[in-house]
């Protein structure tokens, strides 16, 4: 199939994408629920009928949220759960306790650019928030993905992949000399690739995966950079929060991505596949797409994770 390729783009709002669609008896989980673009997304999930959860570190503001998406929608089937991306055991917890069918996961949840930083199993945090935490949330929701068929995994990565590769022999800066924005493109690119091999492994099961830049949002992601990312966005390209969930919902939502996966989304559009650095909030570079790139890190998550027990 061609570039995918839709009625919506930069400006179009998460409640635009999802106009008209009927999510009812669906299920869904958003990671990074409690602010920001997880929040909108799982209000505007919630708005089609689907039964959401709100996967956040603080349950006070997650509880907040919930509230607040039930009284806006109506929908009383919104819950909340305890999940901490960097530590393996809440991963696990959470996945041990699900139950029943899961429709949509939403892989929302991240950091940026953070001060050096490492899990007690000497992971880099970026990477081990960003991309391992949703493996092995991913892989560990694997079988009530696979219950219905058809489900689908939204994968938020950035533009910041372009940033850097996947650095095979020193993923946790034991050798380099830290850099927090080297680090946020290595797990960004881990993003992409996970999507990737998620769709690759998983086709006979009819789960899809694919991976999206939201765009550039002021939200809580950008704490530990005053508040303003890279700032070298201009501003006319600064999307509000409702915008920015727009591509998390079309991958979740839409019937232009039934049985596609592997691909990557910006403003709401498939994107092109780039050789070098591009400037602009577009292109997915080749090395986020290859598919032997994609199975070594698949092979290589597995491989921490088991440590990790």
């Amino acid at each position: 199939m061609g570039t995918i390729t839709t009625g919506f783009g930069f400006t179009s709002t998460a409640a635009e994408v999802a106009k008209g669609i009927d999510l009812a008896g669906r299920r869904a989980v958003v990671t990074g629920a409690s602010s920001g673009l997880g929040a909108e997304t799982a209000r505007v999930l919630a708005g089609t009928g689907a039964s959401v959860m709100l996967d956040v570190r603080d349950m006070a503001a997650g509880e907040r949220v919930a509230k607040d998406i039930t009284d806006a929608t109506g929908n009383r089937n919104v819950q909340v759960a305890h999940l901490d991306l960097a530590d393996p055991q809440s991963v696990t917890a959470f996945t041990t306790a699900w139950q029943g069918p899961l429709h949509v996961l939403v892989n929302n949840a991240g950091v940026m650019a953070s001060p050096e930083r490492y899990t007690e199993q000497g992971w880099e945090w970026q990477f081990a928030t960003n991309h391992l935490g949703h493996f092995a949330l991913a892989t560990g929701l694997h079988d009530a993905l696979a219950a219905d068929g058809n489900a689908r995994v939204v994968v938020v990565s950035s533009t910041g992949h372009q940033q850097s590769p996947i650095v095979w022999d020193d993923v946790n800066f034991a050798f380099r000399p830290y850099d927090p924005w080297l680090a946020y493109g290595q797990s960004k690119t881990a993003n992409v690739l996970f999507a990737v091999e998620a769709t690759r492994r998983w086709a006979d099961d009819n789960i899809t995966a694919n991976a999206l830049m939201p765009g550039a949002i002021y939200t809580n992601l950008q704490r530990h950079n005053g508040g303003r990312g890279s700032g070298r966005v201009p501003a006319e390209l600064i999307k509000t929060v409702e915008q920015g969930a727009a591509t998390s919902v079309l991958l979740a939502t839409s019937p232009l991505l039934d049985g596609i996966g592997g691909r990557y989304f910006v403003d709401c559009n498939e994107t092109e596949v780039v050789d070098r650095r591009t400037g602009t909030l577009h292109g997915v570079a080749r090395y986020a797409v290859d598919a032997d790139n994609a199975r070594r890190l698949w092979d290589l998550s597995e491989g921490l994770l088991a440590q990790a027990v």
